[in-house]
C-alpha cells in the first residue's frame, strides 16, 4: 500500500463540509469588503521568495521547498501566498485597476517542518492583502476584515495585539539599539541568533527558544524608536479602531517573522483553549512591491491556517451543522425504479437535495441509509403509489406523515425549506 507523505492529510467527504463552511464564510465576509479573488500558481521561480521574504528567514533558511525543474530552473513550492500576489500584481499590471485594490486567496502552501496539530508541511491558507493605500484607514478596514471573519465564525475571547516595527529609517536606529543591548549576551543564545545579529537583529526577537526569550524581554522596545510618521500612523490606526469598536492591546515584542513587513504588525490571539494562541497575523508591507521589480506601492493584509483555525474550532466546541439532503426516495419493488429515479431528477432540476437506492437494498435498509445521511423527509413508492398517484411523505425529525400528490411532492418540500 502506498501511503500519504508525512505531513500531509486527506479531507475526507465526511469532514469535508467543515472546511466548506468555513471557506463559504470567508468569501462571503471578503465579500462584503469588495475583495476579489486571486490565484496565483502553486510553484514560483525560488528568486520570489529569496526576494521578498528574506534570507534571515527560517522559511527560506529552513522550510522551502526547493528543486530544479527539467529546464534548470530553481522552483520553490510556496511557503505562503503573499508574495505571489505581489509578483502577480507587477506581471499583470494590476496598478492599472481602480485602486485601492483589495484580493483574497484560499491556498495550499508548502514548508519543510516538524508535522504537529494544526501545522502540516501541506496547509492551507486564507489571506487578504490591500494594495495601494497607505492611509492607517486601510490598515483598520484589513483588520476589521479578519475580525469579522473570526467573529462569524465564533470565535471567542479574541484580542488584537499590535505594534509598529517603524520603517527602513526609524527600524536602523533602533537596530543600532538591539546591537547595543545584545553585545554581551549573544555568545549566550542559539546559533540562529548568533547568525541574525550581525544580518537582521531585528528577527532575533521572533526566537522562540525559551533561553533567547527570557535574555530579550529585557530589550529596548521598538515603540521607543519609532519616527514621527511612523509614530503618527500608529496613533491613527489605534483611534480608527478604537472607533471600530475592535478592542486591542499594543504588544512591543510583535515582529513577525518575514521581512517584508512595515510600521503596522498584528496579531490576533485567544485563549479560549486557556493558553494563548496566535490565530491570525498580518501587517503593512509597502516596500514588497518594489522589492519584486514594480513601482513602490504601499500594502496592507493577513494571513492564517485553516487547519489551526479548523482544530481551534473543534476543540471550543463551535458547531458546523452537518449537510444533509432534503428527501430520500425509497423503492419499494423493482416496478418503481423508474419512477423514483424520475422524481428525484425532477426534485433535483427544482434545487431539492434528493437521492435514492443504489444497491437494491430492502425498504428497512434503505431508511437506515436515509436517516445516516439526515435525510429531512423519506418517499416509499411502490405499486399502490404508482396507482394511486400519491405518495406518504414522513418527516424523519419526529415521525410524522404526510400524504402528498406524486406532482405534487417538488412543491410541498420547497415550501418547508425555503
Amino acid at each position: 500500500m502506498i501511503n500519504i507523505p508525512k505531513g500531509t492529510k486527506d479531507v475526507l467527504p465526511g469532514d469535508s463540509y467543515r472546511w466548506q463552511y468555513v471557506e463559504k464564510t470567508a468569501r462571503d465576509v471578503c465579500a462584503l469588503y469588495n475583495a476579489r479573488e486571486i490565484r496565483t500558481p502553486v510553484f514560483e521561480h525560488t528568486e520570489l521568495f529569496l526576494r521578498s521574504i528574506g534570507d534571515t528567514t527560517d522559511i527560506v533558511n529552513k522550510e522551502m521547498y526547493t528543486f530544479e525543474d527539467k529546464g534548470g530552473r530553481s522552483i520553490t513550492l510556496k511557503p505562503e501566498g503573499t508574495a505571489g500576489v505581489a509578483r502577480s500584481y507587477v506581471e499583470n499590471n494590476l496598478e492599472s485597476c481602480s485602486l485601492p485594490l483589495k484580493m483574497f486567496y484560499i491556498t495550499p502552501v508548502f514548508r519543510y517542518e516538524r508535522p504537529q496539530a494544526g501545522r502540516l508541511r501541506e496547509h492551507h491558507q486564507f489571506g487578504v492583502e490591500a494594495y495601494g493605500s497607505p492611509s492607517p484607514a486601510m490598515d483598520c478596514e484589513i483588520i476589521g476584515l479578519a475580525y469579522d471573519f473570526l467573529t462569524k465564525l465564533g470565535i471567542g475571547r479574541l484580542s488584537l495585539h499590535l505594534n509598529s516595527i517603524g520603517c527602513p529609517e526609524c527600524r536602523a536606529k533602533y537596530n543600532a539599539a538591539l546591537t547595543a543591548f545584545l553585545g554581551d549576551r549573544i555568545g549566550d543564545m542559539c546559533e540562529n541568533c548568533r547568525d541574525r545579529f550581525s544580518r537582521n537583529p531585528l528577527r532575533i526577537l521572533d526566537c522562540k527558544v525559551e533561553g533567547c526569550r527570557a535574555i530579550v524581554a529585557g530589550a529596548p522596545k521598538i515603540t521607543d524608536y519609532l519616527c514621527d510618521d511612523c509614530r503618527a500612523h500608529m496613533s491613527e490606526l489605534e483611534s480608527r479602531l478604537k472607533d471600530a469598536g475592535i478592542p486591542y492591546v499594543v504588544d512591543p515584542d510583535i515582529v513577525r517573522g518575514l521581512d517584508y513587513y512595515t510600521r503596522t504588525v498584528f496579531e490576533f490571539v485567544t485563549d479560549a483553549l486557556g493558553a494563548q494562541g496566535t490565530v491570525c497575523a498580518g501587517g503593512r508591507y509597502d516596500n514588497l512591491v518594489e522589492s519584486v521589480g514594480g513601482k513602490h506601492t504601499p500594502c496592507v493584509g493577513f494571513g492564517l491556517g485553516l487547519e489551526r483555525l479548523l482544530l481551534l474550532m473543534e476543540q471550543t466546541g463551535v458547531g458546523i451543522a452537518r449537510p444533509h439532503i432534503d428527501i430520500f426516495v425509497a423503492r419499494q419493488s423493482a416496478a418503481a425504479d423508474k419512477a423514483c429515479r424520475a422524481l428525484v431528477r425532477s426534485l433535483r432540476a427544482a434545487g431539492v437535495s434528493a437521492e435514492t437506492d443504489f444497491l437494491d437494498r430492502s425498504v428497512k435498509s434503505q431508511l437506515k441509509y436515509a436517516d445516516k445521511l439526515g435525510a429531512t423527509y423519506v418517499a416509499v413508492i411502490g405499486e399502490s403509489e404508482l396507482e394511486s398517484g400519491s405518495v406518504r411523505l414522513k418527516k424523519m425529525s419526529d415521525g410524522s406523515e404526510t400524504d402528498v400528490e406524486t406532482d405534487k411532492i417538488t412543491q410541498f418540500i420547497l415550501k418547508r425549506i425555503n
